[in-house]
């Protein structure tokens, strides 16, 4: 018994950021359904987990219980939920991590589960479609569609493979997500947890476009809605940028283009190990 709980412990452990997220969530829906047959059998009602962990609609409601902004990422309605979330998480996260650092992966994720928890609070106490449903939010979706969309703003003309279709580049498929969740609003299919993708989709795109910038990531969120203050005019003298400093920059953006076009064109694989540590390095800032 001892020797199997090591193993799961290294296994953990060696495992990414991504993997690592994979396996807490395993691990709560195996609880939850645990619990909810315990609870079926003696007649109890209702799944403490969900009662206690899942996003209610209700704006006193989510007050009273705040963790579930963040706790209901963690809960799977069913078997295809989770798996399909979980596959996604795979292969994006893993893909993420190719560009972005740990770091970075976590502030994407777990932002787009707040704003897509906010956002689906905001739409069932504002929207007169939604105001007289009850409902709850529970999964993963709203953090994987912030990773999504994070790296096809990153890398749009990357490539993946898939079989029976062929090469579909990653901007496609965000585009292709995004254009569903729409669609799945307008015939009114599970409404509050596509405005929660949407919410997760527009964190990714502008934490994307924070870094693109240079911008420090973990200061984005503020920066995305601070209001600038307005100084009083005055005159101040500017030293001229040196020359050899815009020469720099120029190769440097130069040498990100060459990569990302190599990887556009023959995979990421093709890539030596200078230009992997290069990639790793930039994306990491």
């Amino acid at each position: 018994m001892n020797n199997l709980k090591d193993q799961i412990q290294h296994r953990f452990k060696s495992a990414n950021i991504a993997e690592q997220i994979i396996y807490i969530n395993i691990t709560v829906f195996v609880l939850t359904y645990i619990t909810k047959a315990i609870f079926g059998l003696m007649e109890w009602g209702g799944n403490p987990f969900f009662n206690w962990f899942a996003l209610p609609e209700n704006f006193n409601d989510s007050l009273s219980k705040p963790w579930t902004v963040i706790s209901y990422g963690f809960l799977h309605a069913d078997f295809w939920h989770i798996l399909f979330n979980l596959l996604m998480l795979f292969y994006i996260g893993n893909l993420f991590l190719d560009f972005f650092s740990k770091r970075d992966f976590l502030i994407y994720y777990f932002s787009g589960i707040i704003f897509g928890g906010l956002i689906f609070i905001v739409g069932y106490n504002y929207f007169p479609a939604l105001k007289t449903d009850i409902a709850y939010l529970v999964g993963a979706s709203a953090g994987l569609t912030a990773i999504l969309v994070g790296i096809a703003t990153k890398i749009p003309n990357y490539a993946l493979n898939f079989r029976f279709i062929g090469a579909i580049k990653l901007w496609y498929i965000a585009a292709g997500f995004i254009m569903l969740f729409i669609m799945q609003i307008s015939a009114k299919i599970n409404t509050g947890g596509n405005l929660a993708h949407l919410g997760g989709a527009l964190i990714g795109f502008l934490f994307t476009n924070q870094v693109v910038k240079g911008k420090n990531l973990s200061r984005s969120f503020a920066n995305l809605f601070k209001t600038k203050k307005q100084s009083p005019l005055k005159t101040v003298y500017k030293k001229p940028t040196p020359t050899n400093s815009i020469k720099n920059t120029s190769t440097h953006q130069r040498k990100i283009d060459e990569i990302l076009d190599k990887i556009s064109k023959s995979g990421y694989e093709t890539l030596t190990k200078e230009e992997k540590d290069f990639l790793f390095t930039v994306g990491g800032k």
